[in-house]
Parts: structure tokens; C-alpha cells; sequence
């Protein structure tokens, strides 16, 4: 990204309110960790298309493979790196293995991100 003169302060001042305030605030280097991770993890457009999917209809891999042109081994790698990090559960049905989002969190966020970079 290119650097702008203006884009910091010309002067050097800190507002001590203001960082006290926030730094009480702040969360744990556990949950920004975490969270930084998720956000690696939803980096990748496979996983991401994983994921929109997911957010419209409970999927077995298979649905998946087929939607997204792509091998089954290849899906089942992306959904087991999802699932590691909480993001899609699944259940057995005989021998069926059906896939959703794990929780109304995952599509918010999934929602709000979208929504973000389709306004722009």
C-alpha cells in the first residue's frame, strides 16, 4: 500500500483518555489470536464459497464437490481445516455426511463481510 505524508499525525500527541479507555477494553491476546486465525482461515476463496454455501442450504460434501467443480479429497481437506477452527459442524445420516454453518455467528459475520465489499 502506498504511503501518503498525511495519512499519521504531523505532531506527536497522545490522548491518554482515549488509550485508557480502550486499553480497558481490550481483549485477551487468546481471543485476538483466535480471531486473527479465523480471519486466515476465511482468506482462502475455496473456503469462502464453502462458507456462502453453507450460509444458504445444509450441504453433504458431495453437494459441495459438484457445486464448486471439485474433487471430493479437495473439499474434504477445505472442510476439515473449517471445521478445526469451529467455523462448520456436520452430521452422519446413514452414510450420508451433511454440512452447515456451526453457529448464527459464522453467517453474520460471513453476511456483514459481504455486504462490506459489495458496497464499496
Amino acid at each position: 500500500m502506498k504511503s501518503d505524508k498525511n495519512d499519521m499525525c504531523e505532531i506527536s500527541y497522545v490522548d491518554k483518555q482515549k488509550v485508557t479507555s480502550v486499553k480497558k477494553k481490550m481483549k485477551s491476546e487468546r481471543s485476538m489470536n483466535l480471531l486473527a486465525e479465523t480471519f486466515k482461515v476465511l482468506g482462502d476463496p475455496t473456503r469462502i464459497k464453502i462458507i456462502f454455501a453453507l450460509s444458504q442450504e445444509e450441504l453433504c460434501g458431495c453437494d459441495i464437490s459438484n457445486l464448486l467443480g471439485a474433487t471430493k479429497y479437495a473439499v474434504s481437506h477445505q472442510l476439515r481445516v473449517l471445521r478445526n477452527m469451529g467455523l462448520v459442524r456436520y452430521r452422519k445420516d446413514g452414510k450420508m455426511v451433511y454440512y452447515t454453518l456451526d453457529d448464527e455467528h459464522i453467517k453474520n459475520l460471513f453476511d456483514e463481510g459481504l455486504r462490506h465489499v459489495e458496497e464499496k
